[in-house]
């Protein structure tokens, strides 16, 4: 699956813009990337990183917590698993090269 990231919340590791591939059914764990539904509006994706799991579900947190919109677990709560579409695998756009200097 793939998926276009909007908004500040996760810099500095994503921006908006980037374009990810997501593997859905994956392993989670503490630290990975995940897409998952918005509660408020499940139509709606989030990118958000796993920092632990607590009572039966996942507790989801912004790498920038100062974003203007941020919306994770410290709004929300403990996602259920159910609410997880997948494991963020790669950042494919934009493209980024290596030069040796």
């Amino acid at each position: 699956m793939r998926v276009r990231v909007e908004g500040d919340s996760m810099l500095p590791a994503l921006r908006s813009g980037d374009w990810l591939w997501v593997r859905r059914g994956a392993p989670i764990r503490p630290g990975d990337l995940v897409v998952a539904r918005l509660p408020s509006d499940p139509s709606r994706l989030i990118v958000k990183r796993v920092a632990w799991e607590a009572d039966g579900g996942w507790w989801l947190e912004s790498d920038n917590q100062r974003a203007s919109g941020r919306r994770d677990s410290w709004d929300f709560g403990a996602l259920p698993p159910s609410a997880l579409v997948g494991r963020v695998v790669l950042r494919y756009w934009p493209l980024t090269f290596w030069r040796a200097r």
